[in-house]
This record gives structure tokens, C-alpha cells and sequence, in this order.
């Protein structure tokens, strides 16, 4: 990627399939890359999807870096460096990805399904949130919720910065499922 300060960087760890709501990135990908935001994609997969961020390397050459391999020190490394990461599930039963992206501060965007609904609340919500979010399957909504951070990321940096310190922080251990519970089973006696 070229050097800029003022780019945020989005990140994808995942399989390349189409599970994982890549026709929707294929979708909307020249309009997230106008935002001027840079993209890093580590994964491997069906041909297609390796074949869409191959040319989208040669496409937007310094804005975004494609990498076909499962490697899980890089992929940390990826999680580190990254401001967003991006998992715009089609379904996702649980999804670690957006829980060590925001440990790292990788703030998440993701799809309201599954796992990802349970764990991360879109920041607009009046309660607050750890991430951005969209719920129906499409490649519009997903790109008005980049367009959201990417917003948040460059006009509103203090902003950004508490969104992020939120992210970090979370409790997504098992301890608080299981007051949870807890509490559940006394309302219910």
C-alpha cells in the first residue's frame, strides 16, 4: 500500500467464499475505494474471489493488497494495522474474526446475522455500540455503513477514537453469557 496517514485502512481475514458476502464487496468495491479508504484482504478460496482481488490489485495498485494464503501471524499483523475490518456475512453461526479485530482496535462493520448480531451494536444505536453495522443483504446497505465509518474515521476523530477504545474493551468472554443466563433462569423462577 502507499504510505498516507489520512487513508483509513479496511481489513478482510476470511475465507474467499461467497458465504462470507464477498458478491456484495464485488458489488459496491469501486465506490469503497473512492472513499479513498485503502483495503488489505488476507484469505484464500473460490477462484472467483481470488480472481476479483487480483485485479483489484492491479486496479487500485497502492490502495489495495490482496493475499491468497491462510497465515496466522500475518493475519494479526493485518488485525494491528488495520482502523475497520469488514465481514459482511451472508450468515456467520458465531464469527471470531470481529472479536479479535476489535480487540486490536480494527473497528468492525459488519452484517446483522448470527453471531455478529450478537456481539457487535452499531455505534448510531442510543445505547452506543462497538462497530458499525447493516442489516439487510445488500451491497448498498454495506456500503452506507463504510461510508458511515469512513465519515466517523475523517470529520469526527474524537469520535473515532472513543468508538474504538469501546471496541477494545469489550467483554466477550463467557463470563458475561453466562450471568446472562443466570439472570435469565431467576426472572424465570
Amino acid at each position: 500500500l502507499h504510505e498516507n496517514a489520512d487513508a483509513p485502512i479496511i481489513a478482510m481475514v476470511t475465507r474467499l467464499n461467497s458465504q462470507k458476502g464477498l458478491d456484495l464487496v464485488e458489488r459496491v468495491l469501486a465506490e469503497i475505494m473512492s472513499t479513498g479508504a485503502q483495503m488489505v484482504v488476507l484469505g484464500m478460496g473460490e477462484s472467483k474471489y481470488e480472481d476479483l482481488f487480483n485485479w483489484a490489485q492491479w486496479k487500485y495498485a497502492g490502495q489495495l493488497s490482496a493475499t491468497f494464503q491462510m497465515n496466522h501471524e500475518l493475519s494479526h499483523r493485518i488485525y494491528a494495522g488495520a482502523d475497520m475490518f469488514l465481514m459482511p456475512s451472508k450468515t456467520e453461526p458465531c464469527g471470531l474474526s470481529q472479536m479479535i479485530a476489535s480487540r486490536y482496535g480494527a473497528v468492525p462493520i459488519v452484517r446483522e446475522t448470527g453471531g455478529l448480531y450478537d456481539s457487535i451494536r452499531d455505534c448510531g444505536w442510543p445505547e452506543g455500540g462497538n462497530g458499525f453495522t447493516f442489516a439487510p443483504y445488500s451491497a448498498w446497505e454495506l456500503l452506507g455503513a463504510v461510508r458511515r465509518a469512513e465519515k466517523m474515521y475523517t470529520e469526527q476523530p474524537e469520535q473515532w477514537c472513543a468508538l474504538r477504545h469501546t471496541a477494545m474493551t469489550c467483554d466477550f468472554t463467557w463470563n458475561r453469557s453466562a450471568l446472562q443466563y443466570i439472570e435469565l433462569y431467576g426472572e424465570l423462577n
